[in-house]
């Protein structure tokens, strides 16, 4: 099984892919620990290779292309990032994209980062809007478009931990026997 768990930054992807892959025996990717693993060889830190990315497109274009390549080849995994849905495309069984208002996810991002929330609110916005331009001229994603998704929860409406038991059922009683189609995914340019 391939699952996948997109959203913005803040929306509970880590936690809730955590949760899920264990609980469906799923090796858990993250799209971070990847972009940690391309700093590391090439000798900077995730920091470093970030104000980078700023400047080369390959770096992103990178890290996209080895979760593409993981999606494609590799078997019961769940895949977590921000494009992990587009990425994976038609490989995936169920695409999952977790969301909550702006000033919920800048809480907790202060919260884990140790800054103000109008700071983190205001970095947020302006890493989103940096990634919306990105992703449409590198791939034509446009990631504010999400009819590829299977599966979309506020995650601001229920507790953390009652997050992953919502979509834990609905998972668990997918039977891809009886699956009539997924939302296709068209005119993207995986052009790595």
């Amino acid at each position: 099984m391939l699952l996948t768990v997109s959203g913005p930054p803040g929306a509970g992807k880590s936690t809730t892919a955590d949760t899920l892959a264990a609980t469906f025996g799923l090796e858990h990717v993250s799209g971070g620990d990847i972009f940690r693993e391309l700093a590391a060889e090439r000798g900077l830190t995730a920091v470093e290779l970030n104000q980078q990315a700023e400047e080369d497109d390959q770096i992103d274009r990178d890290l996209d292309q080895r979760l593409r390549t993981i999606a494609l080849e590799r078997d019961d995994i769940l895949l977590e990032s921000r494009l992990a849905g587009w990425l994976a495309g038609d490989a995936a069984d169920i695409r999952v994209w977790l969301d909550a208002p702006l000033n919920v996810r800048a809480g907790r991002i202060a919260d884990r980062e140790d800054k103000s929330i109008s700071t983190a609110q205001e970095e947020t916005r302006t890493r989103e809007e940096s990634e919306a331009l990105r992703y449409q001229n590198y791939y034509n994603i446009d990631i504010h478009d999400h009819s590829i998704y299977d599966l979309r929860v506020n995650t601001a409406r229920w507790p953390k931990t009652e997050v992953p038991d919502i979509l834990e059922a609905a998972i668990a009683a997918y039977e891809p026997a009886s699956d009539e189609g997924r939302f296709p995914i068209e005119d993207i340019i995986y052009d790595f």
